[in-house]
């Protein structure tokens, strides 16, 4: 295949509007040129805010300032969310103290909770306190749900800011699950400044972290960072771990869990 660079860059635009990642191997194949060719075409793209380069390829342009509406934000992905949310609900167990943040998966996570027994939920949102409440009232489950107080965030049913941060410093969690706007190999992050911070405070409060992340959070970076990816325990995914962060020897610092599947590290 022999097109020229305006024609070869369509081409990508084309096969970004079906995915949420491109990556350059994949491309170099498809489109018959070498990956640096490819790499070249990706640079003129992006500054063209056509799209954005990312670890291994590139993802839709967004503003990283501006996250989607909640309710928006539900529908996006929502059968890979679910996988997620129902596969880390699994790791709650009878006692436990956890803390969920205010991401869409967290509502699949929270529609997930079932049966056990004296669990202590605390939590940041406002919509996944109502689905929590409502599954004790149904007796789905048998605990107590601690809403966070402090500012409300009405496009993102949340509560955040100082006063949200304050209390989180009385508690201690056994888990904290979170979602998140983007992770690589250094950090993860997110949209928002205020719920990263709440994030990140979280994270010093729990032995266990959880990053909640599907498939398009993956070599993807958010406008804030929330904290190292070496402070994660376990990433739930619907994907498995790419072979470039295998390369890194990322399977020595946590465990990645397929949302279909098993640990894919035990150590």
């Amino acid at each position: 295949m022999n097109l020229l660079s305006t024609e070869r860059q369509q081409a990508i635009l084309e096969q970004l509007d079906k995915e949420e990642k491109i990556f350059v191997t994949i491309l170099a194949k498809n489109l018959g040129v070498t990956p640096e060719t490819i790499r070249r075409d990706l640079d003129i793209l992006e500054k063209e805010k056509k799209l954005r380069r990312v670890h291994g390829g590139a993802v839709k342009y967004h503003q990283t300032n501006n996250e989607p509406h909640f309710e928006k934000k539900m529908n996006l992905r929502y059968d890979a969310k679910a996988t997620i949310g129902k596969k880390a609900a699994e790791f709650i167990q009878d006692g436990d103290t956890i803390m969920i943040d205010v991401g869409t998966t967290s509502i699949h996570l929270a529609n997930s909770l079932v049966g056990v027994q004296r669990v202590t939920i605390v939590t940041n949102s406002l919509a996944a306190a109502e689905v929590l409440n409502n599954r004790l009232e149904n007796k789905e489950f048998e605990g107590k749900v601690i809403v966070l107080g402090g500012m409300t965030n009405p496009t993102q049913k949340s509560t955040v800011g100082a006063l949200t941060c304050k209390m989180l410093k009385d508690f201690r969690f056994d888990k904290v699950f979170l979602s998140c706007g983007g992770i690589t190999l250094d950090n993860v992050s997110d949209y928002d400044l205020e719920e990263s911070t709440v994030s990140s405070a979280m994270i010093e409060r729990a032995n266990q972290v959880f990053l909640l992340a599907d498939s398009s959070k993956i070599g993807n970076e958010s406008f804030y960072r929330i904290c190292s990816l070496s402070d994660a325990d376990y990433i739930i995914c619907d994907q498995d771990m790419p072979s470039t962060w295998k390369q890194q020897n990322l399977e020595t610092m946590l465990q990645w869990i397929t949302a279909e599947g098993d640990v894919q590290n035990e150590g």
